[in-house]
């Protein structure tokens, strides 16, 4: 249940000494090929790090051969020295593998403005290389964790051919994409173009729909490798469905790891104008420190819920809006309803539902409540 679950990947996980707290911080996957097709997506936020910046040249050309991740700092505003150590590091895996550093992706996560000894990131590196084995995925995994609490790990079969991945995330979530570096594998024959189409389709609707705490990463990468080694090519339909839920499994783990999280809710909203507008008004409740406080506290208070939609521009009339809870309808036509003792929200799991009243579209968008525990985590960050 990994990314080298799928044929023609190796990868590895490795202890370099960057994280503070110890354990696993440096890993690698490469793609055996045949082929060695990819595609990736990356953070919108304009302050972008350096492994970001170089990785986007990577990727122009559809071929990728190798992934290398860090955490315990995310190489970012550290100057020259630390783009240049996001080169070296593409350098010494692609001297390991014998192909070209453009072709060789670079990720890392962890605190802004932290100086990753470079020394100690190649020394990782060649360990991680030494390393690489067929079932290697969940080392891998392990190393690109911060304040995650888990590794994050998904596989989705084909009809003889798979689909692998492993995330990292717990803080920071939202889109684009969220502070996650996430590596996906698959053996099916898939060109670069399908597998951008794919990526965009199934990230769109999957890591861009959830929304933690409205804070957008400087980091954020998804990555696909194909490699082909299958020798089947499924349908574009059949593979993005796939890779879909390959991804949507992915979020859900990061959002269930949420740091300090007790709830994890579910903001669907109904009959919109525009899946737009209805992605919208869930992202609007999704960032309320007000709804989010008031579910930790077990508080079924719709009049917050209402006052978020009320922030956007989406078609509906503030007259006739319908709100439920754990699928009581504690509001109809903007006016108390259903008695909201009704409601509990002990559980982890809690939905929302926004009936606009004004089309046909729907969406979703996942979030968790605030706690105590999140400002405790945020107070005092290490890797």
């Amino acid at each position: 249940m990994t990314v080298t679950t799928p044929r023609g990947f190796r990868a590895a996980g490795v202890q370099a000494g960057l994280k503070a707290s110890g354990g696993k911080d440096v890993a690698l996957v490469v793609n055996d090929g045949p082929h060695h097709d990819s595609a990736t997506v990356f953070t919108a936020n304009r302050c972008k790090a350096n492994p970001v910046l170089w990785s986007q040249e990577v990727v122009k050309d559809g071929t990728v051969r190798a992934v290398v991740l860090n955490s315990g700092g995310a190489n970012c505003y550290t100057g020259p020295e630390g783009f240049q150590t996001t080169h070296a590091v593409a350098e010494r895996v692609a001297d390991h593998l014998g192909v070209g550093a453009i072709d060789v992706v670079v990720c890392s996560t962890g605190l802004i403005g932290l100086v990753n000894d470079r020394d100690q990131v190649l020394a990782g590196v060649d360990a991680a290389y030494a390393g690489l084995a067929e079932d290697g995925g969940p080392q891998a995994a392990e190393a690109i964790m911060t304040t995650d609490s888990v590794s994050k790990q998904v596989v989705v079969e084909g009809a003889g051919w798979s689909i692998g991945g492993m995330a990292k995330g717990a803080g920071m979530l939202a889109p684009q994409l969220a502070t996650m570096l996430v590596v996906l594998t698959t053996d099916a024959v898939v060109d670069a173009a399908d597998l951008d189409r794919a990526l965009r389709a199934a990230t769109r609707v999957s890591f861009d729909r959830l929304d933690s705490d409205g804070c957008m990463s400087t980091n954020d990468t998804v990555t696909v490798l194909a490699s082909g080694a299958s020798g089947i090519t499924p349908s574009l339909d059949d593979f993005t469905e796939a890779l879909t839920q390959a991804c949507t499994d992915l979020a859900m783990q990061l959002l269930k790891d949420a740091e300090g999280a007790d709830h994890e809710i579910a903001i669907t909203t109904l009959n919109a104008a525009t899946e737009d507008e209805a992605v919208q008004v869930g992202r609007s409740v999704a960032r309320s420190n007000l709804f989010k406080a008031a579910i930790f506290g077990n508080d079924p208070n719709w009049g917050r819920v209402l006052a978020s939609i009320g922030t956007t521009d989406a078609t509906f009339d503030p007259a006739d809006l319908d709100v439920a809870m754990n699928g009581v309808w504690v509001c109809r036509q903007s006016t108390p309803h259903a008695d909201p003792a009704e409601v509990d929200l002990t559980a982890r799991e809690v939905s929302v539902t926004i009936d606009l009243k004004s089309g046909s579209e729907r969406a979703t968008v996942w979030t968790n409540d605030l706690t105590h525990a999140y400002v405790h985590e945020n107070s005092a960050y290490s890797s």
